[in-house]
C-alpha cells in the first residue's frame, strides 16, 4: 500500500502482477473483463494499463467466499 499523510491510497498493479496474483493468462483476464466478471483495467497511458489492487483483492475475496465448505 502507498501512504500519503498517514492515509492509505490506492495502488495500481501491472499486467504481470495481476497475472501472478490471479494465475490467469492475459487473454483469459481480457475475456473476463469483457464479460463483466473481472475488475476493469485503468488506461494509464497510450501503451500502459493497470488494475486497482483493492478491486482485485475484493474480487479474490468473493471467489474465496464462494468456495463450498466440505461436509
Amino acid at each position: 500500500m502507498l501512504f500519503y499523510l498517514g492515509e492509505i491510497v490506492m495502488r495500481i498493479l501491472s499486467k504481470r502482477q495481476v497475472k501472478e496474483l490471479v494465475l490467469y493468462s492475459p487473454q483469459h483476464i481480457a475475456r473476463l473483463e469483457k464479460a463483466g466478471l473481472f475488475p476493469q483495467r485503468v488506461q494509464l497511458g497510450p501503451n500502459r494499463v493497470g488494475w486497482v489492487e483493492s478491486e482485485l483483492l475484493e474480487w479474490l475475496e468473493k471467489r474465496l467466499a464462494e468456495r463450498k465448505v466440505p461436509n
